[in-house]
Parts: structure tokens; C-alpha cells; sequence
């Protein structure tokens, strides 16, 4: 399996579950687990495979913890690195901009060099915007633990599915 590290940032906390679930769904002692800082973000370029996980803030605002440090993440070249996502919003509540810190941070690393993988549809959610959508998919796997949450697991699980290829 290549250098794997899936990287959050969580307020609520509901970001970092889903980025266990994920990593427990490929395998924990398979890839190194982190919550966002400076420090970690300087380390991704050592790294194959970057799996990033966000809420989106208020209007479609990055979490603090991302946005600490994007102006780090601005600095790395990811040339040649993979980068997949996940994104948790509330689509009933805040449907305007669902998930939007998720394409935040698609735009951010594919200016650096990154390849996003693991685009996902955009049907079975109500929402009536988002930056995560490009050419009719969100750019990653787009999770709703207020409004849906009893479909997370399943959702993960097909997404790491799609995603697996990538890994190895």
C-alpha cells in the first residue's frame, strides 16, 4: 500500500468519526491518522495519498482547524500526490453552500499539483448549492451527520471501494 495519511479537521466531532470509519474501512495500521495543524500539513508531501476530511463553517467557510493552516497547504508542491476528500454539511439547514469547504479544499490542492480521486454523486441529498460540484458530481465523498446519518457507513464503504485502487 502507498504512503497513506488521512488528515481533518472536526469542531463538532462528527468530522473526525467519519475519518475513523474511514480509516478503520481501509485499515488502521495501514496509513498514519491526523488532526490538521501546521506541523502535519508540512508532512504531506511525503505522503502518496492524502485523505482530507472537512466540515464546512457558518456561510461555507473552512473549519478553524483548516483554516489555520491553508495558508501552509498554499506553500506545498503535491505534484504527483493523490488527494481524496470528504466533506460533512447540513443540506436541510444550510443547503446554500452544503459541503462547500470540500471544494475549498479541492480548489487549494489541485492549484499545488494534487490529482483528486473519488468524485461522488450528487443525487439522494437536498441541497440547493455547493463549491464541491464539478461537472455534476461532488469532488468527494459528501457525508450529512444531522440529516443522514444512517447512511455514513455505507457511503463510506462504497466510497473507500472506489477509492481503493489509488491506495495501492
Amino acid at each position: 500500500m502507498k504512503k497513506t495519511a488521512v488528515v481533518w479537521a472536526s469542531q463538532t466531532g462528527n468530522t473526525s468519526n467519519a475519518a475513523e470509519l474511514i480509516a478503520g474501512e481501509i485499515g488502521k495500521d495501514q496509513l498514519d491518522l491526523f488532526e490538521v495543524s501546521r506541523e502535519v500539513v508540512s508532512l504531506l508531501p511525503e505522503y502518496d495519498v492524502v485523505i482530507a476530511g472537512t466540515s464546512t463553517w457558518g456561510m461555507g467557510e473552512l473549519p478553524h482547524g483548516w483554516r489555520e493552516v491553508v495558508s501552509a497547504l498554499d506553500q506545498l508542491d503535491l505534484t504527483g500526490k493523490t488527494v481524496a476528500l470528504f466533506g460533512l454539511g447540513d443540506q436541510l439547514a444550510y443547503g446554500a453552500w452544503y459541503v462547500d469547504a470540500m471544494g475549498i479544499l479541492y480548489d487549494r490542492f489541485v492549484a499545488r499539483g494534487a490529482t483528486v480521486v473519488g468524485a461522488w454523486p450528487n443525487d439522494a441529498y437536498e441541497f440547493s448549492s455547493s463549491k464541491a460540484l464539478r461537472d455534476g458530481k461532488f469532488v468527494g465523498l459528501a457525508l450529512d451527520a444531522d440529516n443522514q446519518e444512517h447512511l455514513t457507513k455505507e457511503r463510506i464503504r462504497r466510497w473507500v471501494c472506489s477509492i481503493r485502487p489509488y491506495l495501492s
